[in-house]
């Protein structure tokens, strides 16, 4: 599997979904979210390289799949 970006939202969304099925994304902060998608194994990329655009898709991605779920 190719390493994930701050572009790839949607699998993004997917793997915080299945890590963390307990967390409503809509409740965890931009700083949280950005240390969560760090720490994802797939995930390479540049820590300043997010910005607010780029986490509120990943966190809208993650909120899709955590309603899909419930």
């Amino acid at each position: 599997m190719e390493k994930l970006t701050w572009r790839h939202a949607e699998e993004l969304g997917i793997l915080l979904s299945e890590k963390y099925p307990e967390l409503d994304p809509l409740g965890v902060r931009f700083r949280d979210l950005h240390r969560m998608v760090m720490e994802l194994g797939e995930f390479e990329d540049d820590p300043k390289a997010s910005d607010e655009k780029k986490l509120e898709a990943i966190q809208m991605a993650w909120y899709d799949e955590w309603q899909e779920n419930q």
